[in-house]
């Protein structure tokens, strides 16, 4: 039985494969989104309370059930794997990401208002104070940038500028 060469260099530890997550963040909406979502449901009992108390009781679930629904099925994720960048719906190849750079504050609102290229892609959630820009560098791409929110702006920038794919 062959032993193992103890002379064989060992895997680096920061080394990634395509496929490992190098970033993922998913941007919930925060507990007082949650709240006017669980209050506004609470008004279909106000509404149908005149018809019966059951119906005004089945209204608020439903609407608390469909305002959840949407809440859930509409909150993006950030991920950042070694070849590919994805915020929300769009993906990018990283060889076509530039420059990062995170905002927070008064930054970040003028990053999201007065500063905010037409042509960026955006994917905002005003629950959210940081953004990170990131420039796309793909010539057949009209897009200047890609501007999102995100709770771990440093830790994105991290991810995006460790192993650059060239």
């Amino acid at each position: 039985m062959p032993t193992p060469d103890q002379s064989a260099p060992l895997p680096a530890r920061n080394s990634s494969t395509p496929g490992e997550v190098l970033f993922k963040e998913k941007l919930w909406p925060t507990i007082w989104i949650w709240i006017v979502v669980v209050g506004l449901s609470s008004a279909g009992i106000l509404m149908f309370a005149p018809i019966s108390p059951a119906a005004g009781v089945i209204a608020a679930l439903v609407l608390l059930a469909i305002m959840t629904t949407l809440l859930v099925l509409s909150t993006p994720t950030i991920s950042v794997t070694k070849d590919t960048l994805r915020v929300g719906r769009a993906s990018i190849d990283r060889k076509f990401v530039g420059s990062v750079e995170a905002f927070t504050k008064g930054e970040a609102t003028a990053e999201r208002g007065p500063r905010l290229n037409g042509l960026a892609y955006m994917c905002f959630r005003g629950w959210i104070d940081p953004v990170v820009k990131i420039e796309i560098t793909d010539p057949a791409d009209r897009t200047p940038y890609w501007i999102a929110s995100s709770r771990r702006p440093q830790e994105l920038v991290a991810a995006l500028d460790r192993q650059q794919v060239s």
